[in-house]
């Protein structure tokens, strides 16, 4: 009876909680929040002072007692109450400010594959303390998948590889399960500390976590691109302490995302050295979609082919396939159970 009462108030969610990003889609709606995974925090306070969009404008620039805390490490909690507060934010943000006090929705949460038992309940935990009568959770290169339209359900091979912000998932997919798979901590985050250690090894230069994110965008490769490319990047001179602006080419950051770039092709050779032949046969003829940020790095893809003799692409709009994914899953529930890591049925708030 409760659940028919909180459902006349509540849209069903499906949340990509990310290291780097949280999207959120809405059933009816689509997604209609893309925000970053950051919360500023008043220390003296122990209050919230921004959320998503509003506490990443304020990183590096904020006084001693606000602190910046990303509260997800690897794609998993690393600060339980400040992700309570994050998504208890974004579902309210979801709902009207009329309704948002009775809004107890359904809620699909992609998490990274090979998480913990442990890191599944906190996942699930945080959610029901923000408001969620029922949580469901699902492998993200799975939600992916579903996200991107492959036939997971069917004795096919689907490959697929998601790059974020904290962790590289590759996983081979078939009759709606993970066959093979390998979780990788390298990921957006790592790209940018490359870019970091490298101005600052190379051009004793220190650059903010930004700059570097900013570079990757602009001008990061992982092959040689046909016509040379360059940004003018500014920080600060580890000799002087003053600022200093460098030119970093193409071959400068491609140069220092080698190491991070080439743990990512190993990792996919080895998923499908790990995979049986059937499907491995499947794959050939399929192909490997890369999604997440990740796809995005210009050649990637042209790698990954080269190195495997596989044909390999980047999903249209990379970025949001994993949220995608936990919206069909929300809509078609009955259709996809066996697909879910952990699920809740009929839970009523006490």
């Amino acid at each position: 009876m409760l659940n028919k009462f909180f459902s006349l108030f509540s849209s069903d969610v499906g949340i990509d909680l990310g290291t780097a990003n949280v999207l959120v889609y809405v059933d009816g709606r689509g997604i209609i929040i893309n925000e970053p995974s950051v919360v500023a925090l008043n220390q003296k306070t122990g209050q919230v002072v921004a959320v998503g969009s509003e506490a990443k404008k304020m990183v590096g620039r904020t006084p001693a007692h606000i602190a910046i805390i990303r509260p997800l490490i690897d794609g998993v909690i690393s600060d339980f109450e400040v992700t309570e507060e994050m998504l208890s934010y974004f579902i309210k943000k979801v709902h009207q400010p009329k309704t948002s006090f009775f809004a107890r929705p359904r809620v699909v949460i992609g998490v990274p594959s090979g998480v913990t038992e442990v890191e599944r309940r906190a996942v699930r935990d945080a959610a029901r303390n923000s408001g969620a009568r029922e949580v469901y959770l699902v492998e993200e290169p799975m939600a992916a998948a579903v996200g991107i339209r492959m036939p997971v359900q069917e004795p096919v091979g689907n490959m697929i590889v998601d790059i974020g912000g904290g962790t590289a998932d590759i996983a081979v997919i078939s009759l709606g399960g993970i066959v093979s798979s390998m979780n990788l901590r390298v990921a957006g985050d790592k790209f940018n500390n490359d870019i970091i250690n490298y101005a600052r090894d190379e051009f004793k230069l220190l650059l903010g976590e930004r700059t570097a994110e900013d570079l990757k965008i602009a001008i990061g490769t992982a092959q040689k691109p046909e016509s040379p490319m360059e940004s003018v990047v500014r920080g600060r001179d580890l000799v002087t302490g003053l600022p200093r602006e460098v030119i970093m080419t193409d071959a400068d950051v491609r140069d220092a995302l080698s190491k991070s770039v080439r743990a990512v092709v190993e990792g996919v050779k080895e998923v499908i050295e790990s995979t049986p032949p059937e499907l491995v046969s499947d794959i050939m003829h399929r192909g490997i979609t890369i999604v997440g940020g990740g796809a995005y790095l210009n050649g990637l893809d042209r790698l990954i082919e080269s190195e495997t003799k596989i044909p390999t692409r980047a999903a249209e709009d990379p970025m949001t396939a994993v949220v995608r994914g936990c919206g069909i899953i929300l809509e078609e529930l009955p259709n996809f159970k066996n697909i879910l890591l952990l699920h809740e049925e009929d839970v009523s708030p006490q």
